[in-house]
């Protein structure tokens, strides 16, 4: 017990650059404050006391504007960073070194008996206003952006962003948690590669419609040469086509990601 108080105390240091002195980290920070009330509710509702657990949650739920219900495991290290409006419900599961903002809901989706809400992994952050709903998995070193509802597992080593919250992988990067500006937008993303598409498509409009012969009574030879034209001009457009698609694919698997949730 002594040495997880310790961890939460310390990575208050590491984690916040506004954190100058103990004494100011002891009384100011209402997320140590919470974490303090909680640990004492957690290990009276493991020996089986009832009532009295609830009532330290609820207090501490006044003082510090966090609700953390008894029965929740957190792991060391965790730090809620001013905290304000985070609800973490009875099943949750918070693992080591984990970082959350104000407006976190760890809760469920229903009135359903037994594990209901979600378990988060080592290292995860999770952003300001983010809903984790469910009796869902967030893996290792997960990032999830202020304001995203996340519904299904989230693997390790992913960033969620997004209501629902889809995974956008930063592959071999390793960022810092606290660069949230740094967060990719998926919607902006795919946003821009349909108005590149509605662009492209309106060129080829245009083209087609220059491309067209006007109304008239030529001759066999006009015609035949226009006919032989026409079917040259064809054959270049399909080429052009060809190009293009090879050109979209990158827009195309932007989008059906977007669209699938990246697999959520």
């Amino acid at each position: 017990m002594l040495s997880t108080l310790i961890a939460d105390f310390r990575i208050i240091f590491e984690r916040d650059p506004a954190a100058r002195n103990w004494l100011e980290v002891l009384f100011c920070y209402p997320g140590l404050q919470a974490l303090l009330f909680y640990r004492l509710a957690h290990w009276l509702h493991s020996t089986g006391i009832p009532f009295i657990p609830r009532l330290i949650s609820h207090i501490a739920r006044f003082l510090t504007g966090i609700e953390i219900h008894p029965g929740a495991v957190i792991g060391h290290g965790v730090f809620i960073d001013h905290g304000m409006g985070v609800v973490i419900g009875e099943t949750a599961i918070v693992g080591d070194y984990t970082l959350i903002y104000q407006g976190v809901t760890l809760g469920g989706t229903g009135k359903e008996c037994g594990k209901r809400h979600p378990t988060l992994g080592e290292n995860v952050v999770v952003g300001a206003g983010s809903k984790v709903l469910g009796n869902i998995q967030i893996g290792n070193n997960v990032r999830i952006g202020a304001g995203s509802v996340v519904l299904r597992d989230v693997p390790a080593d992913c960033t969620v962003v997004g209501v629902p919250g889809r995974i956008i992988h930063r592959s071999g990067v390793r960022v810092n948690p606290l660069e949230h500006g740094s967060l990719p937008d998926a919607e902006a993303q795919v946003i821009r590669a349909l108005v590149d598409r509605i662009e492209q498509l309106e060129q080829q409009v245009q083209q087609l419609q220059q491309s067209q012969p006007k109304v008239s009574v030529p001759s066999v030879n006009q015609a035949l040469q226009r006919l032989h034209a026409s079917n040259s001009h064809i054959l270049t457009k399909e080429a052009s086509l060809t190009e293009t698609r090879t050109s979209c694919r990158l827009e195309n698997r932007v989008i059906e990601e977007f669209l699938d949730g990246s697999g959520i």
